[in-house]
């Protein structure tokens, strides 16, 4: 397992195209390079302090789910397509083979897509911005949910709730309708059905290793006409996920993501704009150990 945290990285010589607020992408001609930081942000700031092991858990349990959706050998009609090459490093091309200490454990190569400019989120339970407006209007994205559910209720059956990104970067809760005039009443059919397809294998298989899969969001690119699975898939960053085993409705329960890291912040008077406070020692290692231990569970594998 890889110690050194990461926050930034540069490849001389790789044409870096981006770099986000965990993912920087390098531009390998026909493909792309994903690598991810162990940068964390929090209310959309970049935290100080970098979270040992967090880009390898992204990157591998990334690899894991987009190679399990995609398996041929799975029971599945059809397959689920995603940009994923490989994450193997003996397997990139020979001008990054300088790089392995940069790497190695924490880094992709994908297809190069165009993104839909929409966030496809599913939610399963009631927590989060969600909770927020079901108190408000007993809906969710226009969503109509049956009264009397309290936080962290497992909704009658899991939901599409789309997403658009603000030029401050928050995620902007959009309708049904607004979907279809951003995408097409054609691509919007099939992004949903898809987002509750991956949400409800990913729930599935996650539940037999006793996490309860809150909520997600998947984002989705085309090539060639083809609509591919992009970007993360369910990972603590991209997830709530919930303990099974102190799971009370009610309660906002602990997390295997950042929320350990979101309810430190709350207990300080921050105004959530940078610069972000630095994080105690405690808080990193408590951090860390979330996200590792959400890969071993999940993955059933030891992080590289």
């Amino acid at each position: 397992m890889q110690t050194s945290p990461q926050s930034i990285v540069d490849l001389p010589g790789i044409k870096k195209l981006r770099s986000g607020k965990v993912r920087e992408v390098f531009d390998l001609g026909e493909t792309l390079l994903f690598v991810v930081t162990d940068r964390l942000s929090a209310f959309d700031v970049i935290l100080p302090d970098p979270i040992p092991h967090k880009g390898a858990v992204l990157n591998q349990l990334s690899a894991f789910w987009f190679k399990r959706f995609d398996n041929s050998e799975m029971p599945r009609e059809p397959r689920i397509e995603n940009h994923f090459i490989t994450a193997e490093f003996e397997e990139f091309p020979k001008q990054l083979r300088s790089f392995r200490a940069q790497l190695a454990g924490r880094s992709m190569m994908v297809r190069k897509t165009k993104p839909l400019p929409v966030e496809c989120v599913v939610r399963g339970y009631l927590a989060g911005s969600g909770w927020k407006e079901y108190q408000e209007s007993q809906s969710v994205c226009g969503i109509k949910l049956p009264g009397g559910l309290q936080l962290a209720s497992q909704l009658p059956e899991p939901i599409f709730t789309p997403a658009t990104k603000s030029d401050t970067g928050h995620d902007l809760n959009i309708d049904m309708n607004e979907c279809r005039r951003i995408l097409s009443d054609e691509v919007t059919t099939k992004v949903r059905e898809l987002s509750l397809k991956i949400y409800s294998e990913g729930r599935d298989h996650a539940g037999q290793r006793g996490i309860i899969v809150a909520d997600t969001k998947f984002e989705f690119g085309t090539v060639d006409g083809k609509l591919l699975l992009i970007d993360e898939c369910l990972t603590p960053d991209s997830s709530r996920f919930w303990p099974r085993d102190q799971y009370v409705v009610g309660q906002s329960p602990p997390s295997f993501d950042k929320q350990f890291v979101r309810d430190y912040l709350e207990t300080l008077d921050w105004d959530k704009t940078p610069p972000a406070p630095k994080l105690p020692a405690d808080v990193i290692a408590g951090t860390a150990a979330k996200y590792v231990e959400a890969f071993e569970r999940l993955s059933g594998q030891k992080l590289l």
